[in-house]
């Protein structure tokens, strides 16, 4: 499968609950910090919920 390069842009202060444990569970702890994860469903799903938190590119 791809891997996909997630890199939080905002911080999660003011975000819900829910969506600090999204980005926690991606890897992703400080702005400006990366992850690369195994491009799956499961992923898909997170990334779509924190959206407008993290920007994403494929890694081939």
């Amino acid at each position: 499968m791809a891997k996909i390069k997630i890199t939080l842009r905002k911080s999660i202060i003011g975000s819900t609950e829910r969506q600090k444990r999204t980005v926690t569970a991606l890897g992703l702890r400080k702005v400006n910090s990366s992850a690369i994860v195994e491009e799956t469903p499961q992923i898909h799903g997170m990334i779509c919920k924190v959206d407008h938190l993290v920007s994403k590119e494929i890694i081939k």
